[in-house]
Parts: structure tokens; sequence; C-alpha cells
């Protein structure tokens, strides 16, 4: 019996200081992997960031690209029929998404559907002003209908859009 108490002095303490030094070398790698988690999210946030700001502002020049007021001013030419213009903005809208689409995968998908939205309203709006008007009629008279339906939205999408984006870009600081 004395021998084994002769063992138990020796060996409880030796295995009390061994599971204090696994919960303390545990701790120890616990905290590190968390610190060098911690330094591989700043280091992505550092190149992320940038990227995803260009992506913003991509956005935000294809939104003004495609609001109706600027396609006008860029596409209407001397001589174009109604039936033309009204071809050719619907085309430089989807030119114009299409090469952004890539964008997406920098902003939440409630912020691109609300993009996606506006383009949707703004050919609709350019199809529904179209059937106004007489196919060979001038241009300008297409124009014109445009920008007298679009003054009568509350919001144009092309605003509600960016106000979404500003406001996504906001929460990135």
């Amino acid at each position: 019996m004395i021998e084994v108490l002769e063992i138990l002095k020796y060996t409880l303490p030796a295995i009390i200081v061994l599971i204090v030094a696994v919960v303390f070398i545990k701790q120890i790698v616990k905290n590190d992997q968390n610190r060098r988690n911690y330094d591989i999210l700043a280091k992505n946030q550092q190149l992320i960031t940038p990227v995803r700001l260009q992506a913003y502002e991509r956005l935000t020049l294809l939104l003004e690209r495609i609001s109706p007021e600027s396609l006008i001013m860029r596409i209407n030419k001397p001589n174009m029929t109604t039936k033309q213009l009204q071809t050719e903005l619907l085309s430089t809208i989807r030119s114009e998404f299409d090469h952004n689409v890539s964008q997406q995968i920098y902003v939440t998908p409630q912020v691109w559907e609300i993009i996606k939205n506006a383009r949707a309203k703004i050919t609709q709006l350019i199809n529904i002003s179209a059937t106004k008007v007489k196919p060979e009629a001038p241009a300008i008279q297409l124009s014109k209908i445009i920008l007298e339906d679009l003054m009568k939205i509350d919001k144009s999408p092309v605003s509600l859009a960016l106000d979404a984006l500003k406001a996504e870009v906001k929460h990135l600081y």
C-alpha cells in the first residue's frame, strides 16, 4: 500500500502537469490559428476591396449608360426612324448589360436583382413608348415620348438601382 502511495505521489502531480500543459498548448495553437485566419482574411480584404469598388464603379457606369436620357443623347441621329431608334436603344442596353454581367459576383444578389429590374423596366419603357408612335415616324417623336413617360415615374429605375449600389458600398466601410 505504501508503494502505491509512493507511486501516486510522483505520478499524480506529473499527470496534473501534463493535463495543464495540454490545455495550454491547445489554447496557444487555437489562438495562433485564429490569428492566422484573421491575417488571411485581412490580406484578402486588401485585395478584394479594390476589385469590388471597381465593380461598383462599372455597375454605376452601366446604369448611367442605360438611362433613357443618356441613351437617347448618344444614339439618336438625324433621319432615324422610330423603329430604328427603338432597335438601337434595345441593342445598346443588351450590349451594355452583357458586357458587365460578370460584375454580379461582387454585389449582393439583392442589388444585382435591382440592377436587372432596372434594365427590364427601361426596356419595357422603350417598348411601350414605341407602341405610341408609328414605326416610320421620326425618331425624335419616340425620344420625346420616352422622356415624357420617364418623367411620369416617381423615381426612375436607374435612380433606384444607383441608390441600392450606394447603400451597399457604404456597408463596405
